[in-house]
């Protein structure tokens, strides 16, 4: 059935940014397509009753449809984002509709109360840090959205904060071999870094006409410090929190202060409660609910987290245990 054409219209969107429709009996998922839109499709995929597709003609466009901001958005290329055809709020809207879909088909939760997302204040250039995959030519890259996925090199990216594909542009990495994967962060300082992970352990050169800190994750995902700092700081909530390089940290740090409040709001603390803060990283949530509980333990595999925990948590009545959840 591979390559015939189908008219499809779309019905609804699915977790992962492809659309949902029907030919005849069989669903049909297109990606890059939008609920309510009609499209031409050649079948590229089976799997059971469901078909795969990729869009050929649009035929009937929806008024949530705009232009990429992305040059490397679209079928088989950079296959980093799956929304950026669509208007912002309408995204929002199709989130919250996955989000409902997913409670119920796999929750079980019919008629889960779901309160609106709430929107980021910074829609483009957000991302405080990116893992991106080297080619043997020095370049940088993500995975493709093609099938199977290859390593697609980038020139620009839109969601990464602009410091960041400042960073990206100025580094050589020509002459480096061995280099497989390389995350760029920026922290709420202005501070730039870059980790790398070599196919082995031996410490690179790295040339950048910025100036920036250098970390090493080995083949024990130890970082080692080659050049300035081995850890950034985020501030969130009116506090810093140390962060060594390699640990967990959400990238759209403008949603930190969101987060929170969220949290505290639906917890309701009343300062008799004990509280499991699990996958903890560094102890962002668990730093605003000590002062509102009996209890926090904080949990998390990571030691490099924990150790940034034991720092970041100086009160009282917060339990930090590094093991597995």
């Amino acid at each position: 059935m591979n390559d015939q054409l189908i008219d499809v219209e779309l019905e609804s969107m699915a977790y992962g940014g492809s659309s949902l429709g029907h030919s005849g009996e069989q669903v049909v998922f297109v990606p890059y397509t939008i609920p309510g839109e009609k499209v031409q499709a050649r079948v590229t995929g089976q799997k059971g009753r469901a078909l795969f597709a990729e869009g050929v003609t649009l035929l009937e466009s929806s008024t949530d449809r705009v232009f990429p901001r992305c040059p490397h958005f679209g079928p088989n290329k950079c296959g980093n984002c799956q929304w950026q055809h669509i208007d912002y709020p309408a995204q929002l809207l199709l989130k919250q509709d996955v989000l409902a879909d997913q409670l119920e088909r796999i929750g079980g939760f019919a008629d889960a109360d779901i309160r609106p997302i709430i929107p980021s204040p910074v829609v483009w250039g957000y991302n405080h840090y990116m893992t991106l995959f080297a080619t043997g030519e020095g370049k940088l890259g993500f995975a493709s959205s093609s099938t199977p996925p290859t390593l697609f090199p980038i020139a620009e990216c839109h969601i990464l904060h602009p410091d960041l594909v400042e960073l990206k542009n100025s580094l050589d990495l020509e002459q480096m071999t061995g280099l497989q994967i390389i995350t760029l962060q920026i922290d709420s300082l202005g501070d730039r870094m870059a980790l790398l992970r070599m196919d082995n352990d031996e410490a690179p050169e790295l040339h950048s006409d910025m100036p920036m800190s250098m970390n090493l994750l080995n083949e024990n995902d130890e970082p080692i410090n080659l050049m300035g700092d081995l850890y950034a700081t985020i501030q969130a909530g009116g506090r810093a929190f140390r962060v060594t390089a390699g640990s967990f940290f959400r990238p759209n740090v403008s949603q930190l202060d969101h987060l929170i409040a969220e949290v505290l709001q639906g917890l309701a603390l009343t300062g008799r409660e004990s509280v499991l803060d699990l996958f903890a990283g560094v102890g962002m949530f668990s730093a605003f609910m000590a002062p509102q509980a009996r209890l926090v333990t904080m949990i998390d595999a990571d030691p490099y987290a924990i150790n940034d925990a034991e720092v970041n948590l100086p009160e009282e009545h917060i339990e930090i245990i590094e093991g597995l959840v």
